[in-house]
């Protein structure tokens, strides 16, 4: 159920490589691996695409491409995962990663209200979320990677369950309709 879906949404992997732009690296994105939906690559690349999700900046489909193809887990999903944080749910991310740093430091820091929300507007956005993460410091510094952490391990362990369930559903699904026979 769960294979024919991502099957279903994800594109073809020789129709992705004729693309002029991934000729360059076509060669390392021809492992099996990178492409194959069993349930460790598909739990892999939703743990690594939450975890390069949080990466500041247009930098996190090109962290996930790299830790994808280093730790040979599927390619689609960790590029598809990534896109959970976009302009719309990144600062509430990035406040959620300040407050678990600042719990960790023990209510270390600066009140995020007592930041200004940056100033962004469509045409410039980058250099005002970057000032606004400085000023955020230490807490979100510590807070970051850990949400980014706490993400993949959530993401890697539900989807492993979710699959497992599903498996395990089918094959009750199985043997009723051969009992029925």
């Amino acid at each position: 159920m769960l294979k024919k879906y991502f099957k279903d949404i994800l594109p073809n992997r020789d129709a992705l490589l004729q693309q002029r732009w991934f000729r360059p690296v076509a060669h390392r994105l021809q492992h099996p691996s990178l492409w194959h939906l069993h349930r460790r690559s598909v739990a892999g690349g939703v743990a690594v695409g939450l975890f390069c999700g949080l990466i500041p900046g247009p930098l996190q489909m090109l962290g996930a491409a790299l830790l994808a193809v280093l730790l040979r887990i599927n390619l689609p999903v960790a590029l598809f995962v990534t896109l959970y944080s976009n302009p719309f749910t990144i600062l509430p991310l990035y406040l959620l990663a300040y407050e678990l740093g600042r719990w960790v430091l023990g209510g270390d820091g600066v009140y995020p209200a007592a930041i200004a929300w940056p100033d962004m507007n469509w045409n410039d956005w980058f250099m005002p979320l970057l000032h606004w993460i400085y000023a955020l410091g230490k807490p979100f510094a510590i807070g970051l990677p850990l949400l980014a952490g706490l993400l993949a391990l959530l993401g890697y362990f539900s989807v492993r369950l979710i699959w497992r369930i599903s498996v395990l559903w089918n094959l009750h699904k199985r043997r009723v309709q051969r009992r029925r026979r």
